[in-house]
């Protein structure tokens, strides 16, 4: 690509366009944090779109979408074990005081001499020997750097004017989802599979955030949960994507020091098991997901991460990896099998059973512990509030139950302290054919902000000194690109219609009569968009315009009346010569 690169191609394009920076510049900027102006706005947007299409539109006879807080008080982390778990390791200088994150600075100081180490999973120890051995110091004063220690990515803050009630920034959507489980269990009837999608701003207080987009301290994900029988894990849809190909690293290649993926159907993942039903059906979608981006399979592959490198959830990762210019392989998106270590561990803090059901082969008798509320004495205590009493109670009956059972005197539900002598306990025995289970959790995540950069640096095009974004046109930030020739005031009044037109129909135009035609094009090339619609001499005699391609530069001409349809098929992955030929349009 000529002398320069991709990447400093697309840094010139993000420059100039405004696609995303730093954020607060006026004061200095602050590492971790990017805005995005309009045209990465609407990129963005079109990418969550795009991913909705592919995840969630589909099989949305499974898969619900919920939207949840951002902050969440503390005992969620608890349970969750973010609160224990989730550290990075941090070393500072004596000298300067700097603190740098300890697991790069080692790598990074040692790739300078040459020297190729992975630090994934090393302890601190190991970390501060490595540091002792090659002598590393501080890489701004050259100063000594003192011992490695963990520290805690949560974000915290305080909810309310009470400083002890703390919360804390979600660094995952998928929290918020394990702790509306219930109700969303209900709401589905408790039928299995199913799975819940989010899409959200998440927070991880990265020590010391760096690569642009690439590590952000707040950043968006796209997540589904999804809920399965672990005694029946099998994918009901997965023979629509049992013959996609997927380039997966499994972790007996991992272990080895192997990089290079095998190109496997996702039947063939499962039967080499190297993923379950479900863990290969959203690594198939996937690994089409970002080729429909515009990122081709062989620059992508699924990397297994060993047991010492997953996250504290997790029997088993995939990293789904894309190869840039700029920074190498960068992960884009996590597939987890998280079990039902999220659910489980909320359950137990919370006191509330987190559970679905299944149907036996066969009734059996099951003892069931069954908690009447009293209503005589607990009007004496709460009065008119009665009802609200026994609501409570009735929703949190199991742990009311096991609370009593364990020796407790009393026990706080919603609002409320129950005593013993406010309810009734009885051990009754009823024969059932369903079981109640706690699920098991397959996790797809993805990172819009690394998808976006990836995605414009693999739509960098040059040809013949001509430099534009070769995006797809559902991904483009403008669809159309209404130009007419030269500003006369027939074809303003003219242009500016159709782009009204245009916009009503929920296209995304763009109007523009100053400078040269061939200025014009070029500048509506550069972000991408895939149509241009001039309009001429002919326009106001016989209501026809141009409508000219992005790659090719060819052009036909349309009636003013077909310029949305002809959008709309090439928008939904019509090529250009398809749609003209679709509505008999003249070459120009």
């Amino acid at each position: 690509m000529g002398a320069m690169g991709r990447a400093e191609r697309l840094e010139e394009i993000v420059k100039r366009r405004l696609i995303y920076w730093p954020s607060s510049e006026i004061y200095g900027g602050i590492g971790g944090f990017y805005d995005f102006g309009p045209l990465g706005v609407q990129i963005r947007r079109n990418i969550v779109e795009k991913w909705r299409r592919t995840f969630v539109l589909p099989y949305q006879d499974f898969i619900v979408e919920v939207e949840t807080p951002i902050i969440m008080p503390e005992p969620v982390f608890k349970a969750s074990g973010h609160l224990d778990h989730f550290t990075d390791y941090v070393v500072t200088c004596s000298k300067c005081g700097r603190k740098f994150r300890a697991d790069h600075l080692v790598e990074e100081e040692l790739a300078k001499r040459g020297l190729k180490v992975s630090t994934e999973g090393l302890s601190a120890a190991d970390l501060k020997r490595l540091i002792e051995e090659h002598k590393i110091r501080c890489p701004v004063c050259g100063g000594e750097l003192g011992d490695v220690e963990t520290f805690n990515l949560l974000f915290k803050t305080t909810i309310g004017p009470y400083s002890d009630s703390a919360g804390y920034l979600r660094p995952e959507t998928a929290q918020g989802i394990f702790v509306a489980f219930p109700r969303l269990a209900e709401y589905v009837g408790r039928r299995h599979p199913f799975g819940v999608a989010q899409i959200g701003r998440v927070a991880r207080n990265e020590i010391s955030p760096r690569g642009g987009l690439i590590r952000l301290r707040e950043f968006t994900q796209m997540e589904i949960e999804l809920f399965f029988d672990p005694q029946n894990p099998k994918c009901p849809v997965f023979a629509e994507v049992e013959n996609l190909e997927v380039p997966i690293v499994p972790e007996e290649l991992v272990a080895k020091g192997a990089t290079d993926p095998l190109y496997l159907t996702a039947r063939e993942v499962v039967e080499k098991g190297y993923a379950n039903e479900w863990m290969a059906f959203f690594m198939a979608l996937a690994a089409k997901f970002l080729r429909e981006l515009g990122v081709p399979l062989e620059k992508q592959k699924f990397l297994g991460k060993l047991p010492h490198e997953r996250a504290h959830y997790s029997a088993k990762s995939y990293d789904q990896m894309v190869y840039t210019e700029r920074f190498g392989w960068v992960e884009v998106s996590g597939h987890a099998y998280r079990t039902d270590y999220d659910l489980s561990g909320h359950s137990k803090h919370s006191g509330q059973e987190l559970y679905l059901e299944r149907r036996l082969p066969a009734p059996k008798e099951v003892e069931v512990v069954r908690v009447y509320p009293n209503p005589a004495t607990i009007r004496e205590k709460y009065g008119d509030r009665l009802g609200e009493v026994v609501k409570a109670i009735k929703e949190a009956e199991a742990r009311v139950a096991e609370a009593f059972r364990q020796g407790a005197s009393e026990v706080r539900v919603g609002d409320f302290v129950v005593t013993r002598e406010m309810v009734f306990i009885k051990a009754e025995k009823r024969r059932t054919d369903l079981e109640k289970f706690i699920p098991h959790v397959v996790e797809p995540s993805f990172g819009l902000d690394r998808i976006l950069y990836v995605v414009l640096e693999h739509a960098v095009a040059e040809e013949g000194g001509r430099v534009y974004l070769r995006l797809p046109p559902d991904i483009a930030p403008v669809t159309l690109c209404i130009l007419p020739i030269v500003k006369r005031e027939d074809y303003v009044a003219i242009g500016k219609r159709l782009m009204r037109e245009l916009a009503s129909e929920g296209f995304l135009v763009h109007y523009d009569d100053e400078g040269t035609i061939g200025s014009r094009y070029a500048a509506c090339d550069e972000v991408g968009t895939p149509l241009a619609v001039t309009i001429d001499e002919r326009t106001p005699v016989d209501g026809t315009v141009t409508i000219r391609d992005r790659d090719t530069r060819r052009q036909v001409r349309v009636k003013t009346s077909d310029v949305a349809r002809f959008a709309a098929l090439v928008r939904g992955g019509v090529p250009f010569d398809k749609a003209a030929e679709a509505l008999g349009a003249s070459p120009q």
